[in-house]
């Protein structure tokens, strides 16, 4: 199952207990989604302030 980092929103796979940021506290409850391919150049990126190339959740909870 995958889970969502509450402090970056980063989706990580499985039994993953730390997210790639360092925060420890992860969410089975998250909604929306989106991939940012290449962070320096989406708009989309700059807008919600990601700086990495990722799949992120739009809402975590």
């Amino acid at each position: 199952m995958e889970k969502a980092c509450r402090d970056c929103h980063r989706i990580v796979e499985g039994g993953m207990l730390v997210c790639k940021c360092g925060s420890n506290s992860m969410s089975r409850d998250w909604s929306g989604y989106v991939a940012i391919l290449d962070a320096g150049e989406s708009k989309i990126a700059e807008k919600l302030g990601m700086k990495k190339e990722g799949r992120y959740a739009l809402k975590v909870r």
